[in-house]
C-alpha cells in the first residue's frame, strides 16, 4: 500500500496496491506495520459504516474535544464521496485550512485523519456507503462540529448540500467553535 502526504500535516491518502490476475484483484487496505513505520495510529477501536441514500448528503464537520480525540481512516465501500479534513490544531501552521479528496469504490483510496482535525464528507452518488475505522471511543459529551459552509473555511464542496442533519446545519463557525 502507498501512503501519500497531503497539504495538512498528519493527513494521508492511503492507496492500496492492486495485485490483479484472471480472478480480479487482491489489495491490502490496512497494514499495522506500515502504519507504525510512519508513526500513524495502528489500532482502531471501532469500525463503523454510514449509508447515505441521496447524492449531495453532507455529514460533518465532526470532531471530539480532549481527552476524547479520535483518529479516523475513512473509505467509500460503495458509491463516491468527497472527503474533507479541516485542521483545528491551534498551534498548527495549517490551522483553519482544509484538504479534500474523492473516495470511491473504484479508486479505493482511504483518508487518514488524526486527532485535532474535523472530518466530514459529501456524497457524490446515491446509495453511497462509507467505512470508518476509528481510534478512540465515541464520547457523546465530547462531540463537536464546525459548520460545513463556514465562509472562513471556504470548502469547495462539489455539489449543493441536499441532505443534512439539524446538528450539521447548526454547528458553530470556526471562530465560535471549541477547539479540540
Amino acid at each position: 500500500m502507498n501512503v501519500a502526504s497531503t497539504a495538512l500535516e498528519g493527513v494521508f491518502i492511503i492507496e492500496p496496491e492492486m495485485r490483479r490476475d484472471e480472478r480480479g484483484f487482491f489489495a491490502r487496505t490496512f497494514d499495522a506495520q506500515t502504519f507504525r513505520d510512519r508513526a500513524l495510529v495502528d489500532r482502531f477501536d471501532q469500525h463503523s459504516i454510514a449509508h447515505n441514500a441521496k447524492a449531495g448528503t453532507v455529514r460533518g464537520l465532526h470532531y471530539q474535544v480532549r481527552p476524547h480525540g479520535e483518529t479516523k481512516l475513512v473509505r467509500a465501500t460503495r458509491g463516491a464521496l468527497f472527503d474533507v479534513a479541516v485542521d483545528l490544531r491551534a498551534d498548527s501552521p495549517t490551522f483553519g485550512r482544509w484538504f479534500g479528496v474523492r473516495l470511491d469504490d473504484t479508486n479505493r483510496l482511504a483518508l487518514y485523519i488524526p486527532q485535532g482535525l474535523a472530518h466530514g464528507y459529501q456524497t457524490l452518488e446515491d446509495d453511497t456507503e462509507a467505512l470508518y475505522l476509528i481510534a478512540g471511543v465515541h464520547a457523546p459529551q465530547a462531540a463537536r462540529g464546525v459548520r460545513f459552509d463556514d465562509p472562513a473555511l471556504a470548502i469547495a464542496w462539489p455539489r449543493d448540500a441536499t441532505v443534512l442533519s439539524n446538528a450539521d446545519r447548526t454547528w458553530p463557525t470556526l471562530a465560535e467553535a471549541t477547539l479540540p
